[in-house]
């Protein structure tokens, strides 16, 4: 699993399987988020059946999907509560392969009240460009 560290307690990965859930909650991870919409893509694994293994390993799961049509207010509320509910926890998001998941992530901090730079310098460091979202960053930041 190809899993990439955005700070302390957030992770990115692209699409994981249900036999994945296991190496997710050895490295300490309680909360696993599905930014990918089922039947997005023919044979990707069922959402259900990775809720299934986190809930099987005692960890928790929520879907937040997001289409590449882009994201929206209820998307990045979404993923802000799902963060902050297990703010003492660690985080693994997941998508197709892991952009979107980072995206909403950034947008979700910079909602927040987060430094944008940091932000974007914190997305770079997982190997993640926020360049499609820096504006909303922006806007986010300056209310």
């Amino acid at each position: 699993m190809n899993i990439r560290q955005i700070n302390d307690s957030v992770y990115a990965a692209p699409q994981i399987t249900a036999a994945d859930v296991a190496e997710a909650k050895a490295m300490g991870v309680s909360l696993i988020v599905n930014n990918r919409p089922d039947e997005e893509e023919h044979g990707q694994p069922r959402g259900a059946d990775i809720a299934a293994a986190a809930k099987a390993a005692g960890m928790h799961y929520i879907a937040i999907p997001v289409t590449h049509a882009g994201f929206s207010a209820p998307q990045i509320d979404a993923m802000r509560a799902a963060l902050d509910e297990n703010e003492d926890g660690k985080t693994l998001a997941f998508c197709r392969t892991g952009t979107r998941s980072t995206l909403l992530w950034a947008l979700a901090e910079a909602k927040d009240g987060q430094d944008p730079d940091a932000i974007e310098e914190a997305a770079a460091a997982a190997g993640y460009d926020v360049a499609p979202v820096r504006m909303l960053l922006d806007a986010f930041s300056s209310r």
